[in-house]
């Protein structure tokens, strides 16, 4: 226990310990009351999560992407970089500097502040073990911590110095706290290369800093001060950081426990449509990083520049007007992909979107739910509704089906019946439902074992969605297990084929090797930067209610001259919408689906 009396108490230690006092007691109460929220089955998941797996999995992930920021550093070195300096540096110093100061006063119950200004509290000549080793390491992280700071003030005047097009906006807000942060480290820097002009301790940065200091600057004097306004930028900083985008730092900790330990996002608003549970902690573990920014096609194609998950869950967070931002998203999943936290982008604005259904007994009574099925066919296809405005995939589907010599249900043979995925993602969960229920007892009356869709938008909600008996596969899928089965051999040609993976089925469903595999047989691959799981949108997603058809023709535009920079003979997809949309186009080579490629070789 210190006294003020004490030789390791000074009068500046108040500021940081008072900031970081009220900021532990603010975030213990809010987390608390977060959790409480969370339904019955939610919190028996925190309870069986504390000793399992999961938390030895969120630790490892806490440090590979809170403080080492892995998935960043794999997009974007340099901006990795300058994030693993703040996180792991900031969290080195902290760790490295409790053992030093442990080891020199032989016990660890010492006070918070104590190894925050351990330079300050010892005394000259001060001999301990390994004090030269820590030294060193002190002031390699320090360094390290600068040389990041360096980076961040370049990226703010140009954001192309690390590789990005654009950096997020900021609110004053955002910029006083931003400056505080900014004045941490610095002030410490010069903090203890003053008092290690005074003592003689610190190593190769803080020596030689303190040194040159101390040729003309009275450090004797200015010391003290400084360490003063350290203390200082300290607890402002953390008395600030509830309301700014730095909440994320110790959010986003918690976050990744609570989804390791198998706690679910509720995707339905509480009585007063405001966030609950889980939701309020993804939404503040955005760290505001901007990495979606580069990955928008909606900036990148038409220069907007308020939709984007970075400034649409500021607005959520704040409870602001979201307007056309709500509804104005393509919902491809690029950002999704990248965002370092593995926030639930799609899911967090899709709760925000009203459900304006009107459903009753009437509601889609055209459905009729009893047909009979002639034959016993293990297989069912679904082509869904822009199916039936492609018939030429439809066409390819028969063809491949007959081929290998495959008995199946035409499921919506007689018209296109929705899925329902379009209405949900619109927020019309309710006709949604209803409309789920009528093709469940549809597809189930088939008596197959096997529903197989050519569509991914319709792929993505039999999977996910709908609770069904049956496998569902993508026609890829199948189409890939027919081949590998031998049911159907396919002539190898020598075109140069690009293939655009469709959001849904790609990045929304993981299907990525079936259509490659299908592709290989068919013709020559040409590789592209979009392939797999980064492909690009179409700019026809039915999520975007929004945007213009001179804007989705503007989208598409853009997406195919970077899929056609290499020349190929055909640019192949897999989902009837991306087909009718590029095809809208002046495209310099043929889209056709890859139903179509396989057809013409079997």
């Amino acid at each position: 226990m210190f006294t003020f009396t004490s030789p390791n108490y000074e009068p500046f230690v108040w500021p940081f310990s008072i900031g970081m006092s009220a900021l532990l007691v603010y975030i213990t109460i809010k987390y608390i009351k977060w959790i409480y929220e969370f339904d019955k089955a939610n919190r028996v998941k925190i309870l069986k999560g504390l000793f399992s797996l999961g938390t030895l999995r969120s630790v490892k992930e806490i440090f590979l992407e809170s403080l080492v920021h892995r998935k960043i550093y794999r997009e974007n070195p340099m901006l990795g970089y300058m994030h693993m300096c703040f996180g792991l540096g900031w969290a080195l110093l902290i760790i490295v500097g409790h053992l030093e100061s442990s080891i020199y006063q032989a016990s660890w119950a010492n006070t918070p502040y104590y190894s925050i200004f351990f330079y300050y509290f010892l005394p000259a000549g001060a001999d301990y073990w390994g004090h030269e080793v820590f030294g060193f390491l002190m002031d390699l992280i320090l360094l390290m911590i600068l040389s990041g700071l360096f980076i961040a003030w370049g990226k703010r005047w140009y954001s192309r110095i690390v590789g990005m097009k654009k950096t997020t906006k900021q609110r004053p807000y955002d910029r006083l706290v931003k400056g505080v942060l900014w004045s941490i480290f610095p002030l410490r820097f010069l903090a203890e290369s003053m008092q290690s002009a005074i003592t003689g301790h610190g190593s190769f940065l803080t020596h030689s800093t303190g040194e040159f200091f101390a040729s003309f600057l009275p450090v004797e004097t200015l010391s003290y001060p400084l360490w003063w306004a350290y203390s200082l930028s300290l607890g402002i900083f953390f008395l600030l950081i509830p309301g700014s985008r730095y909440m994320h730092i110790p959010t986003e900790m918690v976050y990744i426990f609570l989804k390791n330990w198998g706690v679910k996002l509720d995707v339905k608003l509480g009585p007063n449509g405001e966030l609950k549970g889980l939701s309020k902690f993804e939404i503040y573990s955005c760290s505001r990083c901007g990495i979606c920014l580069n990955q928008c096609q909606l900036l990148s194609s038409l220069n907007n520049q308020s939709t984007q998950p970075v400034y649409f869950l500021r607005k959520v967070r704040e409870d602001v007007e979201r307007g056309n931002d709500i509804n104005n998203c393509l919902m491809c999943g690029r950002c999704e992909e990248m965002c370092p936290v593995d926030i639930d982008l799609n899911a967090l604005r899709m709760m925000q979107r009203q459900d304006h259904s009107v459903v009753t007994d009437e509601t889609y009574s055209y459905i009729t739910t009893n047909k009979e099925y002639s034959g016993c066919a293990k297989v069912a296809y679904f082509a869904g509704c822009m199916g039936h405005l492609t018939p030429g995939v439809i066409a390819s589907m028969r063809k491949i089906f007959n081929k290998a010599g495959v008995e199946y249900h035409f499921v919506d043979e007689g018209g296109g019946v929705c899925c329902g995925r379009p209405l949900r993602l619109s927020g019309n969960r309710a006709a949604a439902d209803v409309l789920m229920q009528k093709n469940s007892d549809r597809i189930v009356a088939t008596g197959a074992e096997i529903l197989v869709t050519s569509c991914p938008i319709c792929y993505k909600s039999f999977k996910e969605e709908y609770a069904l008996p049956i496998k569902v596969m993508h026609h890829t899928e199948y189409i890939n297990m027919l081949m590998d089965c031998g049911a159907l051999n396919i002539r190898k040609g020598k075109e140069r084929l690009v293939f655009h993976n469709p959001c849904e089925l790609g990045r929304g469903c993981n299907v990525v090797e079936a259509p490659l595999r299908v592709l290989d047989g068919a013709g020559e691959i040409v590789a592209t930067e979009f392939d797999g799981r980064a492909s690009l949108c179409c700019g026809g997603s039915l999520a975007n209610t929004v945007i213009s058809p001179i804007e989705r023709g503007r989208i598409a535009a853009d997406a195919l001259s970077r899929y056609t920079c290499s020349d190929p003979d055909c640019v192949v997809t897999a989902c009837p919408l991306c087909k009718k949309n590029f095809a809208k186009v002046n495209q310099p080579v043929p889209i056709r689906d890859i139903a179509e490629v396989v057809a013409e070789r079997c």
